[in-house]
């Protein structure tokens, strides 16, 4: 699959345009917000984004390599190395050495802040790299003064390390941007690398990337289907639950739309293709996180304004030093050197790895634990949260049926003696009903017996004869339509989902099935208590069903009864009272719930609409993920501010140095101990960021 073209948001595809009408007007507010705006995204990530990126990082890539092997004699041959270390190196024209090589550098290794600082400038917002562009210049100008006859020290082996230190950060953060969209390719993999086409009358196997919109392709049963498409022919039952979240094997007949990816049950199908590659629903989800690395967080808008301030106050210092200094009576020479030292202390290679480091491991974390994170601020924001509301079917609950209870009509057909007749008729179904009769089949160690005429009533059941007796296996609308006799029954219609058998007729009995709560859910709720966050189910079944789940769970309350346009008010009210909510849910029928909640979160990465809506998808449908997500958030913002804090102090203390303050003291920062100063705050936010690694393992 290529995604070198992949569609910004703003071009809405037909079928995202018209998921997107269905849902109310009054979501597109909270929609809007939730969206990623325009201008938040680095240059140059039009439809190439994902070439570009690379082409990018592998261009910061030579030029790290180059201005690195140049810095190693620049260094070597420089005065001031030679102080410092206390050697003496007698190389003729030493100086124009140094000078040719630094240009060198300076044009080449330094010239994506030099456009940086152009483009900066242009916006009229300078940040980083106005910051290191000044720095590099006025080190470089400098240093060259001092070549041609001006009295000093020349700072050639700064401007390289700055350049060299400069490129290494950005190539890092640029690699692990697309290291979380490898993460992203995983999901590439859901999709089967064949389809079987039908041309010219016969079925030929071809590369999933060849097929072309309108092929008729064959999907045999239990295989994935290879793209969207319609049903021409056939009917089956298809699992889509890990693109759509909706845990029930779905059914699906002639003019139906399948999803690439998704699992073809038990029929085979004749499709149409619809989407290949680029439209399809897929694709969608990876371009939706690879908009998401894009946009930039408010941690990374605040490290972008600590050095914009940093600018001016370099700027600022530099200046006022060199002037004191002057009115002091000191040296031209000396003033120069100070303020030069200034500028070029205060250019904190830390704050350039601070939050893009942070930012890049933290991706990549996520993404490797199933977390897709589309919105960064959402997901810094998540620290906040204090209430969250989760949508039962397929989040808490397994979404997979089990059999609850068997009950018997007939003395003549025993409990078991019912479960084993009716495994015979659905074993050739794959119908999650079936599924759930044959896992307790197994379960109770059952042999299964075969099924003569086997036959498929479409949307009541199934019938077939197994030794020598009629037996239909049927839903509660079979009944009604043949107004057949049940004896009464405790069956718990609102909790259970239940399916008669009858045999020769008669019914024998019934089997109820239910669905399971998952077995994460219960730790889930309890860590999100221990972090003193409110849990409350919101689900759309009765009370009876919202109480057991709940209560089972120990949740602090549920909210039962609620229609998917509900869902939306029930979390305003919420927040009308001042909590800060996430939502958790997976249909359609969420998308306006997560747009309004403070966090939204696409569960089992949720359908189309649901997947647009929500600011983080989770891929596996754990609840525990959710838990971890909101603490991941908590450790993520931590180490950003950390990063900050360290990289801006390192400054504070410095720069006053640099410009001389103590010098009557005999405390001087020479230009050396300045740049060693700052290659040391480098080091510590460098490996800050990767104790969040380690955090994620402790939880």
């Amino acid at each position: 699959m290529d995604h070198s073209h992949h569609h910004h948001h703003h071009q809405e595809t037909p079928a995202k345009a018209a998921a997107a009408d269905k849902l109310a007007e009054k979501t597109l507010h909270a929609h809007n917000r939730a969206m990623p705006h325009e201008g938040q995204y680095p240059s140059g990530h039009g439809e190439h984004g994902h070439d570009h990126h690379a082409m990018m990082i592998d261009d910061f890539r030579k030029r790290f390599w180059a201005s690195l092997v140049l810095s190693v004699p620049v260094i070597i041959i420089s005065p001031m190395v030679q102080v410092i270390l206390g050697y003496r190196l007698e190389i003729p024209y030493s100086m124009y050495i140094a000078f040719v090589l630094s240009s060198v550098i300076f044009f080449y290794g330094g010239w994506p802040f030099l456009t940086g600082l152009r483009d900066e400038v242009k916006k009229g917002a300078p940040g980083m790299m106005t910051l290191i562009a000044i720095a590099i210049t006025v080190a470089y100008l400098y240093s060259t003064a001092i070549v041609f006859g001006l009295e000093g020290m020349d700072f050639f082996w700064e401007l390289a390390t700055l350049i060299v230190i400069m490129l290494l950060g950005h190539w890092i953060e640029m690699k692990s941007v697309l290291g979380a969209s490898r993460a992203l390719e995983l999901l590439v993999s859901l999709m089967p690398s064949e389809a079987h086409v039908i041309r010219g009358g016969e079925t030929i196997n071809i590369r999933i990337d060849a097929l072309q919109k309108n092929d008729f392709i064959l999907v045999k049963p239990g295989e994935k289907v290879p793209a969207d498409g319609f049903i021409e022919e056939g009917e089956s039952y298809i699992d889509e639950s890990m693109l759509t979240g909706e845990s029930k094997p779905v059914q699906k007949s002639k003019d139906d739309k399948v999803i690439g990816g998704s699992i073809n049950g038990n029929g085979s199908l004749k499709v149409k293709v619809q989407g290949t590659g680029e439209e399809s629903y897929l694709n969608k989800v990876i371009n939706l996180v690879q908009e998401a690395q894009k946009t930039k967080s408010d941690t990374q808008h605040l490290a972008d304004k600590a050095a914009r301030w940093l600018t001016y106050i370099a700027l600022f210092s530099g200046f006022t030093t060199f002037a004191v200094w002057l009115l002091i009576g000191a040296e031209l020479a000396f003033a120069l050197e100070r303020m030069v030292t200034v500028m070029v202390i205060s250019c904190p290679h830390a704050l350039g790895l601070a939050v893009p480091l942070v930012v890049a491991i933290s991706t990549a974390i996520s993404a490797k634990n199933g977390l897709l994170i589309r919105n960064r601020t959402a997901f810094e924001n998540s620290r906040k949260i204090t209430t969250i509301i989760f949508d039962k079917t397929g989040t808490l609950t397994q979404g997979s049926h089990q059999v609850a209870r068997i009950v018997s009509f007939n003395p003549a057909f025993p409990e078991k003696e019912l479960l084993r007749l009716a495994a015979g008729v659905e074993q050739n179904s794959e119908h999650y009903i079936s599924q759930g009769i044959l896992i307790r089949v197994k379960a109770e160690g059952i042999s299964i017996p075969t099924a003569e005429g086997f036959n498929y009533l479409p949307g009541k059941g199934l019938e077939g004869t197994v030794e020598g007796k009629s037996v239909k296996v049927v839903g509660p609308n079979y009944i009604k339509e043949f107004s057949i006799q049940v004896p009464e029954s405790d069956a718990e219609e609102e909790v259970e989902t239940v399916v008669y058998v009858l045999i020769d007729g008669t019914v024998a009995g019934f089997i109820s099935l239910k669905d399971q709560i998952r077995p994460e859910s219960a730790e889930a709720i309890e860590i999100l208590k221990r972090n003193g966050i409110k849990n409350l189910l919101l689900t759309g079944d009765n009370d009876r069903v919202a109480k057991s789940v709940s209560d089972t769970l120990k949740m602090d309350g549920f909210l039962a009864n609620v229609l998917p346009h509900q869902k939306q008010e029930k979390i305003k009210e919420l927040q009308d009272k001042g909590e800060f909510v996430a939502m958790t849910g997976d249909g359609v029928n969420d998308a306006p719930a997560l747009a309004q909640a403070d966090v939204g979160i696409a569960v089992g990465s949720g359908t189309d609409v649901a997947a647009e809506t929500a600011d983080i998808i989770l891929v596996n449908s754990n609840p525990k993920d959710i838990a971890s997500l909101i603490l991941f958030g908590k450790a993520t913002y931590r180490k950003m501010i950390q990063n900050i804090i360290w990289a801006t102090a390192y400054n504070v203390i410095a720069l006053p140095l640099a410009a001389g303050v103590l010098y009557n003291q005999g405390i001087m920062v020479s230009p050396a101990i300045g740049a060693a100063l700052m290659s040391m705050s480098t080091v510590i936010v460098a490996i800050n960021a990767q104790l969040l690694r380690s955090q994620i393992k402790s939880q």
